[in-house]
């Protein structure tokens, strides 16, 4: 049988190109490998986001970004977070085998506290219990469904851990295994994708590209990609560059040596380059932003996708939880 793997998925805002090659394909890929299962957090995005009107339109924008993208419901478990009661269950049980010295050192609690320190003001300001609790709500939505592996990039790995540090404290003291300790399988080779100025691409810097933006807003974000004083006629290094950067995530690879023979050879300018990147861009991206509009004229089906996913994973999850009562006496 095929191992199982969890892949959660934030609800924060649109899509970016990163997201699209740094994560979503990637995670896609999975399914060749695994059985595949993956969830949409919005209880997780709760903590920052408390506009109803917000994350439901959150929501809906994640599940028809992953399904344009590829997702295909009939082959894996896709389903919200908050349509599985059992994740809160198991959530309350783990909290009993959890100790606050372990969530005093979560990375995103240390950086909160650490960030009104140096403001002098109280170190658990703007703290809520979901933020410091999150680590427990990650290892209950992570070892409800028996995962094997959860697919992180190595600033997630903590969480990984401290759901192999609870769900081993249960088992310990049991002395069965009840429930199935998860490893943590790092994606170091996942792309980076540069942004307008070279950074990371991400929201928070303001350098990203819509993953469905339209045609024209796509060209007109890629003529705004920052590039140096090089004049037109002058050899330019293809891998310098972050246009080519970009561009090597849509061409093929004969299309890339050509390219990158034109950037050596001189006399072709950084606009022209920024054309073969759009035009390369938008050949991948114009069917996925069709199908992503498609999806979200449609929510009602959108919902009913979530729905049945979230009547696939129930019985998994309830299984799990009765293991859990069961050794536990209640």
């Amino acid at each position: 049988m095929k191992k199982i793997s969890l892949t959660g998925i934030k609800p924060t805002g649109i899509l970016h190109i990163g997201n699209y090659f740094g994560a979503i394909k990637p995670a896609l890929e999975l399914t060749r490998e695994y059985e595949a299962r993956y969830f949409i957090a919005d209880y997780h995005a709760l903590n920052i986001m408390k506009d109803p009107e917000e994350l439901a339109d959150s929501i809906r924008q994640v599940a028809a970004g992953w399904l344009a993208a590829g997702l295909n419901p009939s082959q894996v478990i896709f389903y919200r977070q908050s349509s599985i009661p059992e994740t809160f269950e198991l959530s309350t049980m783990l909290m009993a085998f959890t100790s606050k010295g372990l969530m005093n050192r979560a990375h995103a609690y240390k950086a909160a506290v650490q960030a009104n320190t140096e403001k002098n003001a109280d170190p658990d300001a703007g703290v809520n219990m979901g933020l410091f609790t999150y680590p427990v709500l990650m290892a209950a939505d992570i070892i409800l469904f028996d995962s094997d592996v959860v697919p992180v990039g190595r600033d997630q790995v903590q969480h990984v851990e401290m759901a192999q540090d609870i769900a081993q404290a249960v088992n310990f003291n049991y002395k069965s295994e009840i429930l199935r300790v998860p490893q943590a399988a790092v994606q170091d080779s996942v792309a980076v994708v540069p942004g307008l100025d070279g950074r990371k691409m991400s929201k928070s810097y303001g350098n990203a590209i819509p993953l469905f933006a339209p045609e024209k807003e796509l060209r007109k974000l890629i003529m705004r990609i920052v590039t140096n004083s090089q004049a037109v006629e002058e050899p330019k290094d293809p891998e310098a560059s972050q246009i080519f950067l970009l561009y090597k995530l849509f061409a093929s690879a004969e299309e890339q040596q050509a390219l990158a023979a034109r950037y050596r050879g001189g006399g072709m300018g950084w606009g022209e380059a920024k054309e073969e990147l759009f035009r390369a861009a938008n050949r991948e991206l114009t069917p996925l932003r069709q199908r992503f509009e498609a999806f979200m004229a449609e929510p009602e089906k959108l919902d009913a996708i979530l729905k049945q996913g979230a009547e696939r994973a129930r019985p998994i999850a309830a299984a799990t939880v009765a293991r859990f009562r069961k050794a536990a006496g209640i």
